[in-house]
């Protein structure tokens, strides 16, 4: 549905897109995410056609963004992050005018009727735009890009603003949109992407950094691994025990209750230490009573892969300082 091909943006010497490639498929939900500045906006412009690529190549349904332009436009709705409404018009005058903007063929009563049952605004269908919450708006701008039922729909922070019953709303319209349409998600709000992306491609410094099921996001990240255990027993001789254990690169209490302490223990990639732990605390007669692996979350990953080293160590050195 989308293709993306060696994509390169640059003003001068600096790269705003330096040679990313990726597809999106039929029906399937993307999150792209990156920090500011990582060329998110100017990837997404370069698709929806407002912005022209230095080089390489975008295919939206088959045809080129650059040599079919407008058959390539009309596969796309876009929600840009300030939607493009015009707050003086009723929703409904709004929408006609996006219907003959877009020189939609559409049974017009019918179509606009589905887009306002599918993004819940028919209650307000004949109210101003500008008297509207900003939830509305939201849905109001999503409508817009449902015009002209095209196949793939690219949300640029749709939840931007939003109170948390309205991003619940906007998130469930956009698992619906997902059963008929390709959807492109851009956030910085991670607990979305999970919860309604199929897919994950986080970009840094204008490349891409990462690109795999949401799922499997955590197999981007070489990482150190991490139990969790409860255990009973002198808290500073289990501390010393675990420290000492070959290939532990950390071991903190992170709570205790009734007669357990709770330890959180790092270990060097790669390198199970459960059976060395168990046999730490066999011979001490210090009972287990529980443990459990501890996976990075979103958060971890996305910061691991998007951090910049050089800036991490000088931020240490000037707080040391």
């Amino acid at each position: 549905m989308i293709k993306v091909e060696g994509l390169v943006k640059h003003y001068g010497d600096k790269y705003a897109v330096n040679n990313i490639s990726f597809t999106v498929g039929d029906r399937e939900i993307v999150g792209f995410l990156g920090p500011n500045g990582a060329g998110k906006s100017t990837t997404m412009n370069i698709l929806t056609g407002y912005l022209s690529a230095t080089d390489g190549k975008v295919e939206i349904d088959g045809h080129d963004i650059l040599e079919d332009t407008m058959a390539a436009k009309k596969s796309i709705g876009y929600l840009p992050e300030i939607p493009p409404l015009y707050p003086d018009m009723t929703v409904k005058e709004y929408l006609n005018f996006v219907y003959d903007l877009k020189e939609c063929k559409l049974n017009r009563k019918k179509h606009l009727e589905e887009i306002t049952n599918v993004t819940k605004i028919a209650d307000v269908y004949n109210r101003v735009i500008k008297n509207l919450s900003r939830g509305y708006k939201q849905r109001v701008g999503i409508a817009q890009a449902l015009v002209g039922n095209p196949k793939v729909i690219i949300l640029d922070e749709p939840t931007i603003g939003l109170d948390p019953k309205q991003i619940v709303e906007v998130r469930n319209l956009i698992r619906t949109l997902g059963r008929d349409h390709t959807v492109i998600l851009s956030t910085h709000i991670l607990s979305e992407v999970q919860a309604v992306c199929d897919r994950l491609v986080i970009i840094n410094k204008g490349k891409i950094v990462a690109d795999k099921p949401t799922e499997e996001i955590s197999q981007a990240v070489v990482t150190k691994c991490r139990l969790e255990a409860k255990i009973c027993g002198p808290e500073k001789d289990v501390l010393y025990g675990i420290r000492s254990i070959n290939g532990v690169t950390r071991c903190e209490t992170v709570g205790s209750e009734l007669d357990s302490v709770t330890y959180v223990i790092e270990s060097e990639a790669g390198l199970d230490v459960r059976k060395p732990l168990f046999n730490l605390l066999a011979g001490k007669n210090w009972p287990l009573m529980g443990l459990t692996t501890m996976g990075m979350n979103l958060e971890d990953i996305f910061i691991t892969l998007t951090i910049d080293p050089t800036k991490e160590k000088n931020n240490r050195r000037r707080i040391t300082k």
